[in-house]
């Protein structure tokens, strides 16, 4: 790995990303080399702000809600304190659990989704992922997951919304995936094989 590399874990709430991040952070330390994780919404200002309308502690339209993510993704790469492109240049690995396809396929029932995409190119112009990894789990099983001991659920956490969202990711990585590297990973597996298959990839074997 001749430079840092920016990766990003797409897939339903309760699709195991979260465990497939921690999995991958302990293969790149056991090969000795610095690497850290973050996440979208991000703990930015903004970010913090959308997870309140996640969590039905304030209200507004879905479409601002929509904006609100972008601006919060601009923020997260450009910031010179936290941002994604400063954790690269100081020679970290990233990995982000989720990123502008989740935009597209989150928000893409609220808004048109060419203007999603409009308005992260320059996101997308500033930080590209060198890869993106989509842990494919049925909606069906995600909210079975998310069901156990939860006291309460997201804006986004029910099996119509999931199921949408499902469809939603792949209708969105056929049409603009072209110039991405995106590869689906089956997320039935145990965490241990979908671990070592996403590190295969990454490692070219």
């Amino acid at each position: 790995m001749k430079k840092p590399l920016f990766i990003v874990m797409e897939g339903l709430d309760g699709s195991g990303k979260t465990t497939q991040i921690e999995l991958l952070k302990k293969k790149f330390h056991a090969h000795g080399m610095n690497v850290t994780d973050t996440h979208e919404p991000s703990d930015g200002p903004i970010g913090l702000l959308i997870r309140k309308f996640m969590r039905h502690e304030l209200s507004t339209h879905p479409a601002s809600i929509a904006a609100l993510f972008a601006a919060d993704r601009l923020d997260h790469i450009k910031n010179s304190d936290y941002g994604m492109l400063k954790k690269l240049q100081d020679g970290f690995h990233v990995i982000c659990s989720r990123y502008y396809f989740s935009n597209y396929a989150f928000q893409g029932e609220y808004v048109p989704l060419d203007w999603l995409v409009n308005a992260n190119t320059l996101g997308k112009s500033f930080l590209k992922p060198d890869f993106i990894f989509y842990v494919n789990v049925p909606p069906e099983i995600c909210i079975q997951r998310l069901s156990k001991g939860r006291t309460g659920m997201d804006i986004y956490e029910n099996l119509e919304k999931l199921q949408n969202t499902h469809l939603e990711f792949l209708r969105v990585f056929e049409k603009y995936g072209k110039d991405e590297n995106i590869h689906l990973i089956d997320g039935k597996k145990s965490a241990d094989e979908i671990n070592e298959a996403i590190w295969k990839i990454i490692v070219g074997n």
